[in-house]
């Protein structure tokens, strides 16, 4: 069964930031469905990214894997949703 889930990500803004969380997504045999980004008013230069993905597969691997990269500081599974094959 297609599962959707929602992460939400706080992490420090830098460059290569986005393009290494899509990266993962990809890896880990996620199809993202929708992305957005916001600039916390803070000195720390954060960003909050809320990310849908969608797959037959454990979010828990997805989870972890982006958990560890460098400038993240916090992953939270927001919702999911289970949707029948077609």
């Amino acid at each position: 069964m297609k599962k959707t889930h929602t992460l939400v990500i706080d992490a420090h803004d830098k460059p290569e930031l986005v393009e290494r969380i899509l990266r993962v997504v990809r890896h880990r045999g996620f199809t993202l469905r929708t992305v957005d980004m916001h600039h916390r008013q803070d000195e720390q230069n954060n960003v909050q990214i809320r990310l849908t993905v969608e797959s037959i597969r454990s979010i828990d691997t997805l989870y972890h894997q982006l958990d560890k990269l460098w400038d993240i500081t916090q992953v939270r599974l927001a919702s999911q949703q289970v949707e029948a094959l077609d």
